[in-house]
């Protein structure tokens, strides 16, 4: 693997797991608890699937525009510091107070709060050159032909995905995930991280960009 590899990161329960391709064709896939052995990969530019930039309050632009082209597949409700309460009910309490009832935060995005702090401690804005965030939807939809797929959990979703994938170089993606078994990596895991070094080779449309959070982080999804 040499330095121009393109790399994909997706969290699951048990850490991150991380696909690259290089300007070959070579790919692979590794895993690990934490996410900067990952990053150490030689990569010309990563992406990956967790905010980066985050608001104090109220949703980001970029979440918005997201789910209006892939509906909910796009978790609202990304602030900072949204690991620091100790429930998702007082979360929601805290943010209905203050922004309005129903401004809070879905399971499915408090579910991730622990890997969205992760990166949040790592990102700054030079690191912002080389590593962006994506959305596996976002990039599927557009690989597509714009788009929606069948639901990523369905037989027939899951087949679309990873067919868009091997046509893009990730060949062995069906080898891989017999090969997960006992890693914790799910399937839809592997498949997104894939998606996301696609994004990182391949990407050069975004939405949003033009919200800058206090630590001068950008908040764009590429696709």
């Amino acid at each position: 693997m040499r330095v121009n590899s393109y790399l994909g990161l997706d969290g699951f329960s048990l850490g991150w797991v991380a696909a690259w391709i290089d300007e070959r064709g070579d790919h692979g896939f590794d895993y690990s608890p934490g996410l900067m052995r990952l990053l150490a990969i030689p990569h010309a530019r990563a992406m990956i699937d967790m905010p980066i930039g985050l608001k104090p309050s109220g949703y980001r632009e970029c979440d918005l525009r997201a789910r209006e082209i892939i509906g909910p597949a796009v978790f609202l409700g990304a602030r900072r510091d949204v690991w620091t309460f100790s429930d998702m009910a007082e979360a929601n309490r805290y943010y209905w107070k203050h922004e309005g009832k129903g401004r809070g935060v879905s399971a499915q995005l408090w579910n991730i709060r622990d890997k969205m702090r992760e990166v949040d401690e790592i990102m700054t804005p030079a690191r912002q050159a080389t590593i962006g965030e994506a959305h596996p939807e976002l990039i599927f939809w557009n690989l597509a032909g714009r788009v929606r797929l069948a639901r990523k959990r369905s037989a027939r979703g899951r087949e679309q995905r990873i067919a868009l994938l091997e046509r893009r170089g990730f060949t062995c993606l069906s080898k891989w995930l017999t090969l997960r078994h006992g890693t914790g990596i799910g399937r839809d895991d592997l498949i997104d991280a894939c998606a996301c070094a696609v994004a990182a080779r391949d990407s050069t449309q975004r939405v949003g960009g033009e919200e800058i959070d206090p630590r001068g982080l950008r908040m764009e999804i590429n696709f």
